[in-house]
């Protein structure tokens, strides 16, 4: 295309979740709600690993970081999402946009292979849980969680730098309620064929090597499991696993349902659904699954909430 046919974007236009004026006011309120209920959720996961004596194992180390990626991509995605919804034009500048999808990219990719290493680590507490404090030393969880930190910050800052160092067309209207990297491809005037390449290997790559580090500690797991004479060894082996199965279970399962069904001329509206799904919903849900399911967690909840009240009466 001719050079003098590109404009220079300054800023782009958000469709947002909906276009119908009389559902704007009802889903800003629920999605407030959420976004609210996942911060305190997150944030008191947060607090709670780190203060709570109780909690300084490897399996609230991981949860911990857990609720910081949880954190991270819903707070890059749901005030601005909220801002929309009040504002007459749901516009978005050029750079905003560019640190917005690096920043979802960063915490979505690391949550991902937190949600491995997690698994890894029910793995082990079941498998070998003589060995357990030995296998996942201190050391050996950090590295758990630099690493994929570290891998999750390069595919950001490939995609992010690979697709706005490409050329804009004059149209600037985004389908979608955030700046996401396929609604962004179908701006671009440039050839997209490298880019489009690189987002389906790294996309495959991430979710097959995640989903089968799980899979593996699972069935491993479960073989274990099966092995037992005690029902009540049982019983504590699925309780030990039972929150994170429930966690990996919504969290694979959204992102295999939005890259496996087949395109059609509704799959944007499709997908914003399931990107509200995990980009709120799913944040929302693992603070509250692990606060309800996890005895450790509720216990250590009453013991602050407790010496709270004991501080300020």
């Amino acid at each position: 295309m001719d050079k003098h046919n590109l404009t220079v974007l300054n800023e782009f236009i958000l469709t947002g979740v909906t276009d119908r004026p009389e559902l704007q006011p009802p889903l800003f309120g629920l999605f407030l709600i959420i976004y609210m209920i996942s911060v305190v959720g997150n944030l008191g996961i947060v607090i709670l690993t780190k203060m709570d004596s109780s909690l300084q194992t490897p399996m609230y180390f991981f949860l911990r970081h857990l609720a910081i990626t949880d954190l991270g991509y819903s707070t890059a995605v749901g005030p601005k999402m909220l801002v929309n919804f009040v504002v007459h034009e749901n516009t978005i500048s050029y750079y905003f946009c560019a640190i917005q999808l690096s920043i979802f990219i960063l915490f979505m990719t690391s949550e991902l292979f937190i949600l491995s290493a997690m698994s890894y680590d029910r793995y082990v507490a079941v498998c070998n849980p003589l060995l357990y404090t030995v296998i996942m030393s201190q050391r050996i969880c950090c590295v758990l969680v630099v690493i994929p930190y570290l891998y999750g910050t390069f595919v950001s800052l490939l995609l992010t730098i690979k697709i706005f160092n490409l050329s804009f067309c004059g149209y600037n209207v985004i389908r979608h309620f955030y700046c996401d990297a396929l609604p962004l491809l179908s701006l671009l005037c440039s050839n997209t064929h490298e880019i489009k390449l690189i987002i389906i290997i790294l996309a495959v790559f991430d979710l097959i090597s995640s989903f089968l580090i799980v899979l593996v500690s699972y069935l491993l797991i479960l073989a274990a499991i099966f092995k037992m004479k005690s029902a009540e060894g049982r019983h504590k082996a699925f309780s030990t696993c039972g929150s994170h199965l429930t966690v990996v279970v919504v969290f694979f399962g959204t992102l295999i349902f939005i890259y496996m069904q087949p395109k059609s001329s509704s799959s944007f509206d499709t997908d914003k659904v399931a990107s509200v799904f995990y980009t709120l919903i799913i944040p929302m849900l693992n603070p509250l699954i692990y606060s309800l399911r996890n005895k450790d967690v509720k216990y250590a909840l009453h013991r602050t909430l407790g010496q709270l009240c004991n501080i300020f009466t």
